[in-house]
């Protein structure tokens, strides 16, 4: 299936991009972030939550939305 992957903040720079579509065949989170490590290799060091549906997700969560969020840590004041 397509989904579109959306970047925020810093990972925008790490990517090049602030949207994207990959063909995914996997199911859960854990999957995603795995093919975008193999594409994007200093993602894996940086600091991330991975949004659907507008909920934070775990590795474990299934996907079930065809777009996905990933969200640098946010500051607040």
């Amino acid at each position: 299936m397509m989904i579109t992957i959306r970047y925020f903040g810093l990972l925008t720079e790490v990517t090049g991009c602030t949207s994207e579509k990959i063909n995914f065949s996997g199911t859960t989170i854990f999957d995603v972030k795995e093919v975008l490590f193999q594409k994007y290799k200093t993602l894996k060091n940086k600091d991330f939550q991975v949004a659907q549906n507008n909920e934070l997700n775990t590795d474990k969560t299934k996907i079930t939305s065809t777009e996905i969020a990933l969200l640098p840590p946010f500051a607040g004041g």
